[in-house]
């Protein structure tokens, strides 16, 4: 299948200088205040070609960020599928086998199957269980609006509220729906858990405006919590706004095809035919439902698009 390839504003840096952490994982790296707080941790490259979470990731280690209370944690996950970027199918090094963002159950994690991904998220199990608060920074294919996604768990939510920017979230009442995210992972499960587990979607993988607002969500996060101070100079968040998702479609077929072109946030009446999946008809529905991350490379077994509503 060609790729259509986008326009690289920021590409892939060796990342050898960060292999050797500092609690025996590599590409791990905690940062003890010895003062009581938040056990946070700033986890990029969940998938390999997403360049924005590696930017942000090695500007704290890069300039030394140092937590004054609690403790930062700056973890590296999939560095065999980032090590694998090739710029002319810049799509492939997003997964090497696993999608690294929905293998995160006890089946799965417990369970035979075996894949670069999987022994991986085996290795970063403790670094998870840890954390009291997560942000996993992930960017999109498609140049559309940065967003947050998290579980409907109101302790997310006020994360991502005081945070303020992005200022668009998706919240997912029952997961995913194509598997289990890092987000939902052990404790972070739990509605009636305490901390918090978010994402934020920067804005297309290749693109320096994603780059710039990883780092500034990143140390935004961190001052929400206190680990450091927060900038002055912070923009006033925008007004906010909120979709819930109400469907994940599947690529089913290699013929899968939208009924028109779409790159994220368009809106369908309801009933409107939306795409085709072979045989099958995905129609919208509710009226107004917003498309979310629609593919622009279906492949058979991956996620084609999520239908949201507005909150």
């Amino acid at each position: 299948m060609t790729q259509i390839l986008p326009s690289f504003e920021v590409l892939p840096r060796d990342l050898s200088a960060y292999r050797e952490g500092n609690i025996g994982i590599d590409y791990v790296h905690r940062f003890e205040s010895g003062k009581p707080g938040p056990h946070v941790l700033i986890n990029a490259l969940t998938h390999g070609n997403e360049i924005c979470g590696m930017v942000a990731a090695t500007h704290l280690l890069d300039t030394g960020v140092r937590p004054k209370i609690g403790t930062l944690t700056v973890s590296f996950s999939n560095v065999e599928a980032y090590e694998s970027f090739d710029q002319a199918k810049p799509v492939d090094s997003r997964q090497i086998v696993h999608n690294m963002n929905r293998i995160w159950s006890t089946e799965l994690l417990d369970g035979p199957e075996d894949s670069p991904e999987l022994r991986r998220a085996r290795v970063l199990r403790p670094v998870i269980d840890a954390a009291d608060y997560i942000l996993d920074i992930h960017s999109t294919s498609q140049d559309v609006v940065p967003f947050w996604v998290y579980p409907a768990y109101e302790r997310n939510a006020q994360v991502a509220l005081a945070v303020g920017r992005p200022p668009v979230h998706l919240v997912m009442p029952n997961g995913l729906g194509s598997g289990t995210p890092l987000i939902q992972y052990g404790h972070h499960a739990d509605p009636e858990g305490k901390g918090g587990a978010v994402v934020v979607e920067c804005g297309q993988h290749f693109k320096q405006s994603a780059a710039d607002l990883a780092t500034a969500v990143t140390l935004d996060f961190l001052a929400h919590f206190g680990l450091i101070d927060a900038d002055p100079a912070r923009p006033a968040p925008a007004p906010q706004r909120r979709f819930e998702l109400l469907q994940t479609h599947m690529v089913k077929d290699p013929s899968f095809a939208f009924t028109r072109p779409l790159i994220g946030f368009e809106t369908f009446a309801k009933g409107e035919l939306i795409a085709m999946n072979g045989t099958e008809e995905i129609r919208s529905p509710c009226d107004d439902c917003t498309i979310f991350m629609p593919t622009h490379t279906p492949i058979v077994g991956r996620e084609a698009v999520y239908l949201t509503r507005p909150i």
